[in-house]
């Protein structure tokens, strides 16, 4: 239901990748959701955020969810996962790889029992317009062979 309907609506986003690893499940339950604390959470531009309404089963969610994704890369599924797009499976895990860092990042600093600290409004402004797309690299373009070859030492047998 999640994929399909994301593909149905941007057919431009040829990858969606959607999980349910423990940092993304826990900062999706937090009402502040994802801060821009560090570099890799004011990489997005938005993130967006879409309440959860039960196992994604019924086909009405379809259209709630593709409004609160609107034109982001990446959605926290609040009380559920985390969720990519891209226009290339690249750019996809890309942005998932780097959803899940900020949320590891997040979880360490709220567990070490000391104020966080945000960079000012316009230091995170000008973080997130230098990861916009056209103003920098394609997202994913290098990083996406070596995350390959790690794959192929770490276990080879996805190719199967």
């Amino acid at each position: 239901m999640i994929h399909g309907a994301v593909h149905e609506a941007k057919p431009e986003l040829q990858c969606v990748m959607h999980t349910h690893s423990p940092a993304s499940m826990a900062v999706s339950s937090l009402k502040q959701g994802l801060l821009p604390m560090t570099q890799m959470a004011m990489r997005f531009d938005r993130v967006a955020y879409h309440d959860y309404e039960g196992v994604a089963l019924e086909l009405g969610e379809r259209e709630r969810m593709l409004k609160n994704l609107g034109d982001s890369d990446v959605m926290l599924l609040r009380n559920h996962g985390a969720l990519a797009v891209g226009r290339t499976v690249a750019e996809a895990f890309n942005s998932l790889y780097r959803l899940e860092k900020a949320c590891v990042a997040q979880l360490l600093a709220q567990g070490a029992n000391d104020e966080i600290i945000l960079p000012a409004a316009e230091v995170q402004e000008k973080t997130r317009h230098m990861y916009r797309r056209g103003v920098r690299r394609v997202v994913g373009l290098l990083e996406w062979p070596a995350m390959r070859r790690l794959a192929d030492r770490v276990d080879p047998s996805y190719k199967i």
